[in-house]
């Protein structure tokens, strides 16, 4: 583990009062807990058009990718909205490549005002895996948000403690260089297990 590790969270919600913006609070305060230094950007505040791959450097890219690229371990956070990542995390997404993600700690958290968030959490899964990050077996998802909210507070004492993890394990596995011990079956891996 990391002495003091930086954890920078992205959020994919513009809405004032995003219950997924709560959410990351939530977890980032326990990674400040643990002694990591947080960092949660605030992509309604960045000018960041619709990606454009002849400019690359539109807008703020370039100071997006900086504060990643600082990033010991980050933690994504979507609403899902259609089944999905919402379009301003993808949007961010798609301004960082390797440079900001390759080997980088990345936790997955999802929000939903209905059923859980399943797909959302998959989709980020496999950008992350595309971007070769090494994205923690462990996720958080709020499913039915508006029943698990109130005045700013995550109610739910379980779904609290699953996005409490999430930032331990943030701050656990930050700067990790491989898998860690005992993290995967390395018999299975190999084709030697039964």
């Amino acid at each position: 583990m990391i002495d003091e590790p930086r954890v920078v969270a992205i959020t994919g919600s513009q809405r004032d009062g995003s219950h997924t913006a709560t959410a990351v609070e939530i977890a980032l305060e326990r990674a400040r807990e643990m002694g990591a230094t947080t960092d949660h950007v605030d992509l309604a505040s960045l000018d960041l058009p619709l990606f454009d791959p002849d400019d690359p450097d539109a807008g703020d890219a370039e100071a997006l990718r900086r504060r990643v690229r600082r990033a010991d371990a980050v933690l994504l956070a979507t609403p899902m909205y259609h089944g999905s990542v919402a379009s301003p995390l993808k949007t961010a997404l798609d301004y960082c490549g390797f440079d900001e993600f390759e080997g980088t700690t990345v936790g997955l958290l999802a929000v939903a005002g209905g059923s859980f968030p399943t797909l959302a959490l998959d989709h980020l899964r496999g950008i992350c895996r595309a971007l070769d990050a090494w994205v923690l077996p462990h996720q958080a998802a709020v499913p039915d948000s508006h029943a698990q909210f109130e005045d700013g507070t995550l109610t739910d004492p379980d779904l609290r403690d699953r996005v409490e993890r999430l930032g331990e394990q943030l701050v656990e596995y930050a700067g990790v260089a491989a898998y860690p011990e005992g993290a995967v079956d390395t018999s299975v891996v190999a084709g030697t297990g039964d």
